[in-house]
């Protein structure tokens, strides 16, 4: 049986992490906006992975036989000044992530709950990648500067990116 303190922390971690794929959504058709449909593409595959998330915390609260409750998402921000905004934005609310899961870890901990601890391992590491990923692309933006030439091709580079679900049993 799931301890009610883990329970009630990961139930608001399932609307942390659908609230990160609405994010990732609203700067999706952001970025489309801005006719960069490369790097929208990349802001879905992110709110995919975000789902996942949700959905892993909602699983383990199941089997652990817990009460998911579902609470109302608050809506995004839906305007970004530049590409490089939105980036910005996504950095700084995976920062916000990896607190929350640092905080969770913590709680486990605390609770002596190990195997929340143990699905916690994995989302710990997946933070490093989340942050990664969103800083290397600032990088790249900063490299490519005010070009044309390097926007578009960074567009078209994001737009490859595809959904690779976490292998069975790679998330605990």
């Amino acid at each position: 049986m799931i301890n009610k303190k883990i329970e009630q922390a990961f139930n608001k971690q399932i609307n942390a992490e659908t609230y990160s794929a609405y994010l990732y959504w609203s700067m999706s058709a952001a970025l489309e906006k801005m006719n960069l449909s490369g790097f929208a593409n990349w802001m879905r595959v992110q709110a995919q992975e975000e789902m996942v998330h949700a959905s892993i915390f909602y699983k383990h609260i199941i089997e652990r036989d817990g009460t998911v409750k579902l609470t109302a998402i608050d809506a995004p921000p839906v305007k970004w000044d530049s590409v490089k905004a939105v980036f910005e934005a996504a950095l700084k609310h995976e920062r916000l992530v990896t607190g929350l899961i640092n905080d969770l870890v913590d709680l486990a901990l605390q609770e002596k709950d190990h195997a929340a601890n143990m699905l916690l391992q994995w989302f710990v590491n997946e933070q490093i990648e989340e942050e990664k990923n969103a800083a290397d692309i600032l990088g790249q933006l900063a490299i490519a500067g005010d070009t044309a030439g390097g926007l578009y091709l960074l567009d078209k580079e994001k737009a490859t990116r595809v959904f690779t679900p976490p292998a069975a049993g790679q998330e605990a």
